[in-house]
């Protein structure tokens, strides 16, 4: 493995599916942390500081849509690319949207959208917001 792409909290209540984007992210050279909810993000974040992070939306404790809204309250998280990787619908997109969510990866995915994904998530800013040089989604 060649050198780290960047550093990855994935968030995910779901050990199997955690654990599935941890793999697929690291045999692309990104660092991975994991957490089992929101709660938990918010407790790592800080420790690991991520340079993305990827949330689920239905969680235990604290879910991900609120879980963004708290990232983006605090100064010092504000800045990181969140992406939302579950089954949203049309609502839970508009909220994430309204919380300020970069981007979003239906489940299922293929692992290449994945990796697209957070590679979009870390190209340079093109609208003076990091993590902005791919929005919306995991398509180019």
């Amino acid at each position: 493995m060649s050198g780290v792409s960047g550093r990855v909290l994935v968030v995910d209540d779901n050990r199997v599916i955690r654990q599935l984007i941890r793999v697929n992210l690291e045999l692309e050279g990104f660092e991975v942390v994991t957490a089992a909810d929101g709660a938990e993000c918010l407790e790592v974040v800080h420790q690991f500081q991520p340079d993305v992070i990827t949330l689920d939306v239905v969680m235990p404790r604290l879910d991900g849509l609120r879980t963004a809204a708290l990232l983006r309250a605090d100064e010092r998280t504000r800045h990181l690319p969140v992406a939302i990787i579950s089954g949203c619908d049309q609502d839970e997109v508009a909220k994430g949207l309204e919380v300020g969510v970069d981007a979003f990866l239906p489940k299922p995915f293929e692992p290449t959208q994945l990796v697209e994904l957070v590679r979009g998530l870390l190209l340079p800013p093109i609208d003076g917001r990091p993590g902005t040089g791919r929005t919306g989604t995991s398509q180019g």
